[in-house]
């Protein structure tokens, strides 16, 4: 699946959640500076950071460490995921928040991998190593799709979107299935999120009761998987990254009121695409 995170937020009175509904215009997700995005960029170009993605790409001796030599492609973009303020329907609440930057490393023999980094402090860190590259993928085809559109992700149903004005298009499978192929208006997708998670929202009795980590019964394999794949990383000195998401196919189903790290995801082709 896709990114799995958790820690809760300010408490939501859950039977409150549904009665609102936001305004057609909502405002817009706040945008990554260039500073923020030159920041990022150089925590993932770090010596430290490329000796551990020579490592992730090692792994399974898929190549060899020596002759990985990962680098990093394209632009960094920021990341967004759907705001538990959007799914409570607060007036002019915009519908993802920022949740990182992600820039693309690639190694010799083609492997990809999305570096996730957020700002700890004054400084940017790589927290996470992800393989493929969904991030900038869908940031281009949401940019393709609906020009100075925000391109974001419902983690819950591992969906992939863009959206601009009253508009919601989808970008991956995932999407195509919960809004159509032609996609919904913003005002619909609240009201839909809103049903499918008003109850689940930080400070419920979903979230009180531990659940909204998110796992499903295979919990204790994916938890095992994650560690299994951390350790990949642990193998040399000095690695600050949580390395994850390294087998494909684990199943990590998440709640709202995310921040933090991940777990495991598995990677989806847009919709459209062969």
């Amino acid at each position: 699946m896709k990114p799995n995170r958790l820690v809760p937020a300010a408490a939501v009175a859950a039977a409150l959640v549904a009665l609102a509904a936001p305004h057609a215009a909502a405002d817009q997700a706040p945008l990554a500076s260039a500073q923020s995005k030159a920041a990022a960029r150089q925590a993932a170009t770090a010596p430290a950071t490329l000796d551990t993605l020579s490592h992730f790409f090692a792994r399974d001796g898929k190549v060899a460490l020596k002759a990985a030599a990962p680098k990093i492609e394209g632009d960094t973009v920021p990341v967004y995921m759907l705001s538990p303020r959007f799914v409570a329907g607060k007036a002019g609440a915009p519908v993802a928040q920022l949740e990182y930057l992600a820039s693309t490393a690639v190694s010799s023999d083609g492997q990809k991998a999305s570096l996730w980094t957020v700002q700890q402090g004054s400084s940017w860190k790589v927290v996470n190593i992800a393989t493929g590259d969904d991030e900038s993928r869908y940031a281009a085809s949401g940019a393709a799709e609906l020009p100075g559109g925000t391109v974001f992700q419902e983690p819950q149903i591992n969906a992939w979107y863009v959206q601009k004005g009253n508009k919601v298009l989808p970008l991956d499978e995932d999407a195509v299935k919960a809004i159509g192929a032609g996609g919904t208006s913003l005002t619909a997708y609240q009201k839909r999120v809103s049903r499918a998670y008003g109850d689940k929202l930080p400070g419920s009795a979903y979230d009180r009761s531990g659940k909204a980590g998110g796992y499903n019964e295979t919990a204790q394999e994916s938890r095992d998987q994650a560690a299994q794949a951390a350790a990949v990383a642990a193998g040399h000195e000095d690695t600050s990254l949580t390395v994850v998401s390294t087998v494909a196919g684990a199943r990590a189903v998440l709640a709202l009121g995310l921040t933090g790290t991940a777990a495991l995801r598995r990677r989806r082709r847009p919709a459209g695409q062969a």
